[in-house]
């Protein structure tokens, strides 16, 4: 392999990316974060049922409503990536119907899976009592697909893909590149866990977690969201452009994939 993937060379690239539209990022991830809230707030406050058919329901509503944000803001960040070469218009973030769907069908294959171990973990329990390397390769089994899957909804956002194909996709990418993939993502949780640490110290100093300060507790949370989920979606989004491209085995120069 001629153009072998660099994590180093993804990261700078990637930061690169952040620097250049950090303002459009911001306040994508602002609406982002409101749509998200009023669509918590309808779940909690109007449609108040203990029945299950509706709770489910309003799970298919979140789900939805959460994959649909996902693909626009990963739609926006591969134009933003792009955009030095052809125009672009607001409607041009906006994903498909069919695109959602297939995040959505992928996101309930992935919970019933969970749901087959858990099950699976209950047999194991009852007749076997608690088997710690059982559950130790349960983690194992979720972490591999997870690492192997989660570009599935990138392609399904550049190619328009369906779940399986997406799925395919993502599994041919990382074939050669898993414990690169896994570096990326353990740089991801260091760069939550850095900015997450000074929020901590800072809410423990002036005791802002005590009952009163719920709003501010709140409020932190956000500018924590905010400085990391950006820059967390351009690292996944120029991880899977740089994985593509030497899977592909072809020249990713920066200033043709930025």
């Amino acid at each position: 392999m001629y153009h072998p993937f660099s994590i180093t060379k993804t990261i700078a690239t990637a930061w690169k990316v952040l620097k250049k539209n950090f303002v459009t990022l911001v306040v994508y991830s602002i609406v982002s974060l409101f749509v998200y809230e009023v669509v918590d707030f309808f779940n909690n406050f109007i449609f108040v049922d203990d029945n299950r058919w509706s709770q489910f329901v309003l799970i298919l509503v979140q789900m939805t409503v959460q994959a649909y944000i996902a693909l626009s803001f990963y739609k926006l960040i591969l134009i933003l990536i792009d955009k030095e070469f052809y125009e672009f218009s607001f409607r041009d973030i906006l994903p498909s119907f069919r695109m959602t769907l297939n995040f959505v069908i992928i996101a309930l294959l992935y919970g019933v899976l969970i749901a087959v171990f858990l099950f699976v973990n209950l047999l194991v329990e009852r007749y076997l009592g608690a088997q710690i390397l059982f559950k130790i390769l349960e983690l194992l089994i979720i972490l591999f697909l997870l690492l192997r899957s989660i570009f599935c909804v990138c392609f399904i956002v550049d190619d328009d893909s369906k779940p399986f194909e997406s799925l395919s996709q993502s599994f041919a990418i990382t074939k050669d590149n898993l414990f690169n993939t896994l570096a990326i993502f353990v740089i991801i949780i260091g760069i939550m866990i850095m900015v997450l640490i000074p929020v901590i110290v800072l809410i423990n100093i002036f005791g802002l977690d005590r009952p009163g300060y719920g709003f501010i507790f709140k409020l932190s949370f956000y500018i924590w969201f905010l400085l990391t989920f950006p820059f967390v979606q351009v690292i996944i989004m120029v991880t899977y452009r740089k994985l593509v491209y030497s899977h592909l085995d072809v020249d990713d120069d920066i200033n043709e994939t930025v």
